[in-house]
């Protein structure tokens, strides 16, 4: 009897894992994914079968029913757009890709604010919740109970005392630690929260290689915040191992805001299955001699590889400089190609990612990548002024863009985000000021992967066998 219960057993495994292996091989979202998946059932059931549970799935079609729901939001901003569209041809590089990507149009009039570290974004933002009239909508993918959580915190609860609408949303795996009680806290008095335990967006249930990775705050439909930080202490450079935490978070205001509250509301969709878009403001007025900018948001429910495309957009449309700034570099191929090539045209292609580990399977993976690019010659500048968490890229002396994708394939097919482009010389002076700066905190890698110690030596390669999820 008992041999027959396991033979069973394991006839039933097999079967299981065909069935997903056929699913892999139809819905993967690249073919090596499809025949790492496949190849992984077939020869390893045991093992293979709970991580494909886990970290199997691959599109949220469930999503799009907020993004339906939203149309009608969306035909109102683009019939908005009309009235604060750029000048025909004024801008550079050609923003079709992007705003194909983001399924809206660049607009005119904004202005935009780079907040460089911890201190001066949450200030601002702080500063903002202060002054907010009619409602605050916040949302970060880290949220901890330590000071900086409290505070931010208590202010919402001032701001919810004297009336004003507060919406509060984090991620459940990113915000594990966050005890339910400090929701409740903020429940108890009056501020809306999106209880990430029990949302039917990414979860504990089966899903938690899917995040929510976007960090936006929105006051009153006018003020929005979007870039790098979470809230945590060691945002603020106060945890003793990290040090200094370099990173940037990006201030707007004009009709962009528009597109950053409308992520906001589809993402409150999904995680609360409730409309809010009658409750926002629309109508945002453009500044005189603003700057255009566009808000372009990436996610697993997208029917393109739109993180991925994104890069290689801005990679392609260079013509004398991509930098880009991230604390992962595990690209997929194309990105690879694309960073190969634009050097290989003479374009100054240059990768910044920090000296410091915090998450050592993607900074191990990495120096499997860098003897490929560095060849070619792209530049490896590596921050020794802490810990780098940035996520930005500069394009020429005409684009620049700060929001919270990673260089990894992560960002790129796994996690929601966002980021803020912005054509404008203005912005993209500060920028390359900003990164200019960095670099001087910076070495340039020069040692193959060869020459480095054995852990990473040998480390780097197995660490990139997990670059799909990386």
């Amino acid at each position: 009897m008992w041999t027959f219960l396991v033979s069973s057993s394991v006839v039933v495994l097999y079967g299981v894992a065909v069935f997903f292996g056929i699913r892999a091989a139809q819905t993967a979202r690249t073919p090596q994914g499809a025949v790492g998946w496949v190849v992984f059932l077939l020869a390893a059931p045991f093992f293979a079968v709970p991580a494909y549970l886990v970290l199997g799935h691959h599109r949220f079609k469930g999503y799009r029913i907020a993004r339906t729901e939203s149309q009608r939001v969306v035909a109102g901003i683009r019939a908005l757009s009309k009235q604060v569209a750029p000048t025909a041809g004024s801008i550079r590089p050609d923003p079709r890709p992007f705003e194909d990507l983001a399924g809206m149009p660049v607009v005119r009039g904004n202005s935009a604010k780079l907040l460089v570290d911890g201190t001066e974004t949450f200030d601002a933002i702080l500063a903002a919740i202060d002054s907010a009239q009619s409602y605050i909508l916040v949302q970060f993918y880290i949220v901890r109970d330590d000071r900086l959580g409290r505070t931010l915190r208590d202010r919402l609860i001032q701001a919810a005392a004297r009336g004003v609408h507060v919406r509060f949303m984090t991620d459940a795996i990113g915000s594990y630690q966050l005890s339910g009680a400090f929701y409740e806290h903020m429940s108890d008095h009056g501020i809306d929260v999106a209880d990430p335990h029990q949302q039917r967006g990414p979860n504990w249930r089966f899903q938690i290689n899917y995040r929510n990775h976007r960090k936006t705050v929105i006051i009153d439909g006018l003020v929005g915040f979007i870039g790098g930080h979470n809230v945590g202490c060691e945002y603020l450079g106060e945890d003793p191992d990290f040090g200094h935490w370099r990173d940037t978070h990006v201030q707007l205001e004009g009709p962009v805001t528009n597109q950053l509250q409308l992520i906001f509301a589809e993402d409150w969709h999904w995680a609360r299955d409730e409309d809010i878009l009658d409750d926002l403001y629309w109508q945002v007025e453009p500044f005189e001699g603003g700057m255009d900018a566009l808000i372009v948001a990436t996610g697993p429910s997208d029917r393109t590889e739109s993180g991925s495309m994104m890069f290689f957009s801005a990679i392609a449309a260079a013509q004398e400089r991509i930098w880009v700034a991230s604390p992962y570099f595990v690209p997929d191929l194309d990105i690879l190609s694309a960073l190969k090539h634009a050097a290989m045209r003479g374009i100054d292609v240059r990768l910044l990612v920090p000296d410091m580990i915090d998450h050592r399977a993607p900074w191990l993976a990495a120096f499997a990548y860098f003897d490929e690019v560095c060849e070619a010659g792209v530049k490896v500048f590596r921050y020794t002024g802490g810990f780098m968490h940035q996520k930005v890229f500069l394009v020429d002396d005409t684009l620049a863009a700060v929001g919270t994708s990673n260089l990894d394939n992560r960002s790129f097919r796994l996690n929601f985000e966002a980021m803020a482009l912005v054509f404008d010389p203005r912005a993209a002076e500060a920028v390359a000021d900003m990164l200019t700066q960095d670099f001087a905190l910076s070495y340039e890698l020069l040692k193959t992967l060869d020459l480095q110690p054995p852990h990473i030596r040998y480390g780097a390669p197995l660490a990139r066998l997990l670059a799909p999820v990386l």
